[in-house]
């Protein structure tokens, strides 16, 4: 997944980046109401995890906005306030899950995990698409029943497709996913061709159907 954490709390920013990149997520942060909101906006994230108290704003506006520009994400309110009036409000203003700090890491990443199964593949713990089945929590895949063996970032093109299969994907989007924040050092989309390449190769080669159409100078679209 491709989370974006909005903290202002830089010791606690720094544990939960860190433990949700170990368990294989991209992980983006922003500590205060502008930067979160430029990126919430403008990049496409699976799961937002929205601390209320901000030191220029609330990250309820940002929720507000999120839901004004119909931006489809998974929302989860982390949050020292324990009032129930502060839950009933952050849920009926759109997020999904609210967490009352202090919280364990391990519930934070079951409540991201349950939520993302609930909105891409409606609660399923497998997303199957025809002779393709992929079980994102043990980040494997099988084609007509046999295990393939994929790099990570294979695995995450993939994924990545059959979650948004008949959508068109851009180039920067794909990349965007895969490598966040860090893809602005790289200087060409090549790195792309080359991990659909291999990822193709191994598709066919277990009897599997390519299903990536390329879309002649925008990007790709994975759809039967």
């Amino acid at each position: 997944m491709k989370i974006l954490v909005i903290e202002d709390n830089i010791e606690l920013l720094k544990d939960i980046k860190n433990f949700l990149e170990e368990q294989g997520n991209i992980c983006e942060i922003a500590t205060d109401y502008k930067s979160a909101f430029m990126k919430a906006v403008i990049f496409p994230y699976d799961i937002l995890v929205v601390d209320i108290t901000l030191p220029d704003g609330t990250g309820l506006d940002i929720i507000k906005e999120v839901k004004k520009e119909n931006i489809d994400v998974g929302i989860i309110i982390i949050s020292a306030k324990n009032a129930i009036g502060d839950k009933v409000n952050g849920l009926e203003i759109g997020a999904d899950d609210y967490l009352t700090k202090p919280f364990y890491m391990a519930e934070l990443n079951a409540r991201i995990k349950a939520l993302y199964r609930r909105k891409a593949y409606k609660g399923s713990k497998e997303i199957i698409f025809n002779e393709i089945k992929i079980r994102p929590d043990n980040h494997e895949v099988f084609i007509n029943d046999r295990l393939m063996n994929l790099t990570k970032k294979e695995f995450d093109i993939l994924h990545f497709f059959v979650a948004n299969r008949n959508r068109l994907l851009t180039k920067e989007a794909i990349a965007e996913h895969l490598w966040g924040d860090h893809i602005e050092m790289a200087d060409s989309f090549n790195f792309i061709y080359t991990h659909l390449a291999n990822l193709r190769k191994k598709i066919t080669k277990f009897g599997g159907r390519d299903y990536i159409k390329s879309i002649y100078s925008v990007g790709y679209k994975f759809s039967d």
